[in-house]
């Protein structure tokens, strides 16, 4: 069928764009929340004027990608219900939960206090103040829970069964859903790379500082700020990375097996680069032999089943691997991991810079600096795309421990009432109304960042 007028595939291109643009915001917002609930308790501790005006800076910074966040968010909320209809039907006892909980617990609770950062500054007690910037933190990565409750619900699902008619999933057991196999492995994963990002933000804001000789005291501080910040959660990064894909080993053999273009059953090489010809079922590349078991087992013989076999098998029989993306699979996730190693070479640039007390020398290091916050963007969603397009062909993936008959296949799961001629003009607003919003975005922030705190400052009326 041609793509171009293949409802399934238009709805799937829809909403990945809706989600990879807004996907941008929800790690910047958490990441800068928490550089910002930092500056606030250095400025309440400190009492110092230029600290105070360093906090209002990240304010400024971080409501206006919230505000994004947000605006490019909502259009989620209807694709289910336009789009996706079939699959909210079945999803719609077990997601209204959640996604409810998100609304009136972590969204209040962000807006609620974002609100005292910004109209409470002089007019509430200093101490509430910077509690209000922690809490605002606290509702970011609140909210990011709840989100990923629904999302790995769909990749391992729990505390569910089938409706007698078959028609959706219902739900027997609120923790076991809420917790399922994946929550708290995808959960630790998401937030430590959200924070890889905040703290390489605050050292790409620096470095600009540096680079143009301004706000040196501002630069100093929120260099050694986001270095501490990304040092800690580049390290949880790597430990949330390995209990993240033992839960995909153990969970989701068929997404495993296409991460590594795995056909045949072997003991699973991990590679380092490389090209998958799904034709011949080969890979073409360079790989450590067994080196995938070894971190799945401690051992480089344990063998995995192929994705040939676990097609044959009755739980992955709807699995056609002539029509699997492997290539796409195998690209993206050796993209995350590539980025993950140039993340840690640039934490070890900026450590020996400050060790040396050289960073503010070295020219070269501080506009590669300025740049950095693409690489974790990219490694982010390069994993997004591993974990999303990997489950597929299904909506709802029969994990190794999902319930019987817990399963939806994404071709299954989109409405269609919907038309391509009317998808296609959505595509198009959308990505006219994204790239506006985009644009919008960069230019506020990057005058904010031009600007420095003494400005942010004498913004907030000093």
């Amino acid at each position: 069928m041609d793509l171009l007028s293949d409802v399934a595939f238009l709805s799937r291109l829809q909403f990945t764009l809706i989600v990879a643009f807004h996907f941008v915001f929800v790690p910047l917002s958490i990441g800068i929340g928490l550089i910002t609930a930092i500056a606030h308790t250095r400025a309440y501790r400190s009492g110092d004027e230029q600290d105070e005006r360093a906090a209002w800076f990240w304010v400024k910074v971080f409501t206006t990608t919230f505000a994004v966040g947000v605006a490019s968010g909502i259009a989620m909320e209807f694709s289910f219900g336009t789009n996706w209809a079939d699959y909210s039907r079945f999803v719609g006892d077990i997601f209204g939960a959640p996604l409810a909980a998100e609304a009136l617990f972590a969204f209040f609770l962000e807006s609620v206090f974002l609100g005292v950062l910004l109209f409470g500054r002089g007019k509430v007690g200093p101490k509430l103040y910077m509690a209000s910037a922690w809490l605002v933190w606290f509702g970011s990565a609140l909210s990011a829970l709840w989100i990923l409750i629904a999302n790995s619900w769909m990749q391992t699902p729990a505390g569910a069964e089938l409706a007698a008619d078959g028609s959706k999933a219902v739900l027997t057991d609120f923790v076991a859903a809420a917790f399922n196999p994946t929550t708290g492995l995808r959960y630790f994963h998401v937030i430590t790379a959200a924070l890889v990002m905040g703290g390489l933000v605050a050292v790409s804001i620096a470095a600009y500082h540096f680079l143009k000789g301004s706000d040196l005291a501002f630069a100093k501080k929120t260099l050694k700020t986001g270095a501490v910040v990304t040092l800690v959660a580049t390290v949880a990064l790597f430990v949330s990375a390995h209990s993240m894909a033992l839960g995909v080993w153990n969970e989701q053999p068929t997404k495993l097996a296409a991460m590594e273009g795995q056909y045949a059953d072997e003991a699973v090489p991990l590679y380092l680069f490389g090209w998958v010809n799904e034709a011949d079922e080969s890979v073409a590349g360079v790989a450590i032999p067994g080196f995938t078991s070894i971190l799945a087992t401690g051992s480089p013989d344990t063998e995995y089943q192929g994705l040939n076999t676990l097609a044959e098998s009755e739980k992955y029989g709807a699995l056609d691997t002539s029509q699997l993306p492997v290539n796409a699979i195998f690209q993206v996730y050796h993209l995350m991991v590539a980025v993950s190693g140039i993340l840690a070479l640039l934490l070890i640039l900026v450590l020996i810079g400050l060790k040396t007390g050289k960073f503010g020398e070295w020219g070269w290091l501080q506009k590669l600096m300025v740049i950095a916050p693409i690489f974790p963007l990219a490694a982010i969603e390069a994993g997004w795309f591993t974990a999303e397009v990997g489950r597929q062909p299904w909506v709802v993936y029969p994990s190794a421990n999902a319930p019987a008959g817990i399963e939806l296949l994404t071709n299954e799961a989109y409405s269609p009432s919907v038309t391509a001629p009317e998808l296609w003009i959505t595509i198009i607003l959308f990505c006219a109304i994204y790239l506006l919003l985009f644009v919008a975005w960069a230019r506020i922030v990057t005058r904010f960042i031009k600007a420095g705190p003494e400005a942010a400052g004498a913004e907030g009326g000093e």
